[in-house]
């Protein structure tokens, strides 16, 4: 039976505002804007949060992609896109994945209790499952997407079209 709460938090539904509503209206000049007081930019937390599906998808799927050594090497360097099209390529690329992780969360339980190998020392500690990576995925986005929301406030582009609470 597919987990319908795990859905939910992916593609931002309840408390959780959409992940992909919140970028998609954007253009690079925005997402790549510095906002005193923030160590990202909206371009910075939306190529993270793909680095991280890109990672947990590969593993998923019985690739062994190298844990980085220290968090920074999960963030691009650049806090603005080098153009529009780099952007709009980000941006399809994070829809796309959350497509995927909504479709793993779809699947039967069998499927998700399969134990995936951990792939760092801090990672033996925890439940390494597919569905527990799929969680970890959900709540990493809902995290991320909280920020991109406030920055939205604080850059006054917020709510997006589709809509957003606003109190």
């Amino acid at each position: 039976m597919p987990d319908l709460v795990l859905e939910e938090l992916l593609t931002g539904r309840g408390a959780h505002a959409d992940p992909v509503a919140c970028v998609s209206d954007l253009s690079a000049q925005l997402a790549g804007r510095e906002q005193s007081g923030f160590p990202y930019t909206i371009f910075q937390l939306v190529a993270h949060m793909n680095y991280w599906m890109n990672f947990e998808w590969a593993r998923i799927h019985g690739k062994h992609p190298l844990y980085p050594d220290h968090a920074s090497d999960s963030w691009t360097a650049s806090p603005v896109p080098s153009s529009e099209h780099e952007w709009k390529n980000t941006v399809a690329a994070f829809s796309e994945n959350i497509v995927r992780f909504r479709a793993l969360a779809q699947m039967d339980s069998g499927a998700l209790a399969r134990e995936l190998p951990p792939l760092a020392p801090s990672q033996s500690r925890r439940e390494n499952s597919v569905v527990a990576a799929v969680w970890q995925i959900a709540a990493h986005n809902s995290y991320h997407t909280g920020q991109i929301a406030l920055l939205r406030r604080v850059l006054g582009a917020w709510p997006p079209p589709e809509g957003g609470d606003t109190w």
